[in-house]
């Protein structure tokens, strides 16, 4: 499997057949074969979709169906997700020629979201991001057609290749992918709210901001056992304490 192979193309409750169909025509063109969708809000075998497909209807026949983001994301150690527009939580946006090369470089499993045409990502689905790409495009008139923005992506993400310096020392398997970090997210949630530090209300927000600032780190897998073992040990003297009342 090339670089470029390694990549997943994840589109997220899709309505459009023919952007679907598009989708897989362009991912042919620049070499991209991982097509996964979730929760499609359409046929994505149809007709119409198979048209706009051309020599790229094998990517389409071969779309892996999922009922959720992290289902989609399993396996992944990077994730790139794209959003029109700065949100409420603090997020820095890169265009994607900024950003793209980075899912590549290390050569590991990785994964580029995309939102459905109507809303785009949730603050939610963002948060299993670590990186936020947004295309440039005329202020005027911003918005671009879910096809078209995949197309942009695609195409930086093949220029890329050329100026990509992969290290051979680089052992993907060491590090922490998204499904296990999603572990230590629950893990670490339900602790912050024993310890009051977080409550239901507010919980979710917070979360977010955590998850950010996590994301960032790029954790190993031995550093990411040893935080939850900071959780458990946590978890212990807590229960201790009640014990001993």
């Amino acid at each position: 499997m090339t670089l470029i192979e390694g990549v997943k193309i994840i589109l997220v409750e899709t309505a459009g057949e023919r952007n679907i169909g598009s989708i897989a025509r362009v991912m042919r063109n620049m070499g991209l074969s991982q097509l996964v969708l979730v929760n499609p809000r359409c046929d994505y075998l149809s007709e119409d979709a198979q048209i706009m497909a051309v020599h790229g209807i094998e990517v389409l026949k071969k779309a892996v169906i999922v009922d959720s983001l992290p289902m989609a994301l399993q396996g992944c150690q990077r994730a790139i997700a794209t959003t029109a527009r700065a949100r409420g939580i603090p997020t820095k946006l890169e265009t994607p020629r900024q950003a793209l090369g980075w899912l590549m470089e290390k050569n590991v499993p990785s994964g580029l979201i995309f939102g459905p045409e109507d809303r785009g990502l949730s603050n939610q689905e963002l948060s299993y991001a670590q990186r936020f790409v947004c295309i440039p495009a005329n202020p005027e008139y911003p918005s671009l057609n879910l096809a078209q923005g995949v197309g942009v992506c695609a195409y930086e993400l093949y220029q890329g290749l050329n100026d990509l310096n992969i290290s051979e020392n680089y052992d993907y398997k060491e590090m922490a992918n998204i499904e296990e970090l999603e572990g230590y997210y629950q893990h670490l949630e339900s602790v912050l709210l024993n310890v009051n530090y977080l409550y239901p209300h507010t919980a979710a927000v917070k979360m977010e901001k955590l998850r950010r600032i996590v994301n960032r780190s790029n954790l190993k897998r031995n550093e990411l056992a040893m935080v939850r073992g900071i959780l458990r040990q946590i978890q212990w003297a807590i229960k201790k304490t009640k014990n001993d009342e």
